[in-house]
């Protein structure tokens, strides 16, 4: 066989196999987004791929008085356990394939939400206010209950900075959510709770306040 054939036998192969690797390797996607224009936020997107390695945005209006839109990005890992639930639940809601949207007029807007997942096999896609997939349901509350955790973060990032004595009231909502349950991922936000606990012109009840956050969480 000539030498010059090999060659390219030889790329082609390599490539091949490296395409190969990449399709096994690419992580599965579940992604997550609300457009609700009289919420806050107005609009938000999680998306969490299966190596964990998460990202958050939204946008709205921060304060809620202010007519300025203010954006939120977030980096963040998601625990293995939370990961394990969302891909389950999308498995069992056939992976978005199918119309989940439940119709009838009666029902009151809540949102335009948004599923979608993706891997190197399938991908769906569905929209809808509400659905009557006991999945989907478990899906939208864990998303939206993630999405109140993460922006517990954002405000009290911004009351750290312009408003602290806001700071209070904040932290007392998210251990009233913490007790129900209704916190997720209260470790995404470590680096605001870890601040305010490390400031001493913070009053301490504030601070034990969010130092109770992290130990509930596991972080301390």
């Amino acid at each position: 066989m000539p030498r010059p054939f090999q060659l390219v036998c030889l790329l082609i192969f390599s490539s091949i196999l490296a395409y190969s690797q990449t399709e096994v390797q690419a992580p599965a996607v579940v992604t997550f987004t609300l457009d609700f224009p009289t919420s806050q936020p107005e609009h938000y997107s999680i998306r969490v791929p299966s190596d964990g390695s998460a990202r958050y945005q939204s946008s709205g209006r921060l304060p809620p008085d202010s007519d300025e839109t203010d954006s939120f990005d977030l980096d963040f890992t998601v625990a293995a356990q939370t990961r394990q639930k969302i891909f389950e639940l999308a498995a069992k809601a056939d992976y978005f394939q199918k119309d989940v949207d439940f119709q009838h007029k009666n029902l009151a807007f809540t949102g335009k939400k948004t599923l979608t997942y993706g891997d190197a096999r399938r991908s769906g896609e569905s929209t809808y206010n509400y659905s009557a997939h006991p999945a989907v349901q478990q899906l939208t509350s864990l998303m939206q209950s993630l999405s109140a955790t993460l922006e517990f973060g954002h405000r009290l990032q911004y009351d750290l900075h312009y408003q602290k004595l806001a700071l209070d009231e904040e932290l007392k909502r998210m251990e009233e959510m913490a007790r129900t349950n209704q916190l997720v991922e209260v470790t995404a936000i470590q680096p605001i709770l870890d601040q305010i606990v490390a400031d001493p012109s913070v009053i301490n009840l504030t601070r034990a306040r969010a130092q109770r956050l992290l130990a509930r969480a596991g972080v301390h």
